[in-house]
């Protein structure tokens, strides 16, 4: 996530989550937060993402059940003779180029998300927002999410150090974390609309790690989890974008 800059004053925020790609192709965000490049609150040109929201500007579109109808039967039988650490592994080995997907080509998205879909269709956790496995500290291994990538950017002002989210089922509540160069925080409430979905609003943020800042209560998207196991998360924004993260600390709890 490292897409915040360190001004002191949000202009906006933005929260955007994992799905699949609409009809038109292009239009993707994640969970993210914006913060103008000065202390004057103009447009904003850095931000922080992780996996779960989309923009609260953004009309809902037909993303959902564009997916949906895209993992086909075919998908669902073909992975079902597939052994599951098999399909991890060749995702795991399809991202592990690609720099969290900054230097993903099209066809290498279209194959990350394929061998995704194969892992979703033999998904055993059928309501993870009542699961356990939820519960820690995640790291974002690849998106599809312009909001947390950045790609137009020179690379110093990209996120460059790992990114990590936090979700904590008992509480609801979720927490997302930069590192190098800006460890930008932010934090949010989670509103289950099912076992597998949730709507998030963030309530607060911290600039540099340090510099606590109230959310001005824009900041809301939605999330599904299409695939969870103790070591590997997949989700899917309303707005297109898929995520794929691992467990680094189940333990860790998100503050209040």
């Amino acid at each position: 996530m490292a897409m915040f800059s360190s001004s002191a004053r949000p202009s906006n925020l933005n929260a955007a989550l994992p799905l699949p790609p609409t009809k038109h192709g292009t239009s993707h965000h994640s969970l993210m937060v914006a913060f103008p490049s000065s202390s004057k609150p103009k447009r904003s040109n850095s931000s922080l993402g992780i996996d779960l929201l989309s923009s609260s500007n953004n009309k809902p579109d037909d993303s959902w059940g564009y997916w949906r109808t895209a993992v086909s039967l075919f998908q669902f039988f073909s992975a079902k003779g597939k052994d599951v650490n098999s399909l991890k592994q060749q995702l795991l080995e399809a991202i592990a180029p690609l720099d969290r997907g900054v230097v993903a080509t099209l066809q290498e998205q279209q194959r990350v998300d394929e061998i995704a879909q194969e892992l979703e269709a033999v998904n055993d956790v059928k309501e993870p927002f009542k699961s356990n496995l939820m519960n820690g500290k995640w790291e974002l291994l690849y998106t599809t999410s312009q909001s947390i990538l950045k790609t137009k950017r020179p690379k110093f002002l990209r996120p460059n150090g790992k990114i990590y989210q936090a979700i904590n089922v008992d509480t609801l509540r979720a927490q997302n974390m930069e590192t190098w160069p800006f460890f930008n925080q932010a934090t949010a409430n989670l509103v289950p609309l099912n076992t597998r979905r949730v709507a998030v609003k963030f309530d607060f943020f911290r600039i540099a790690g340090l510099i606590p800042i109230q959310s001005p209560g824009s900041g809301r998207g939605q999330l599904e989890i299409t695939y969870l196991d103790e070591e590997l998360r997949i989700s899917r924004g309303d707005r297109g974008n898929l995520f794929v993260l691992k467990m680094v600390d189940p333990s860790y709890r998100v503050p209040l």
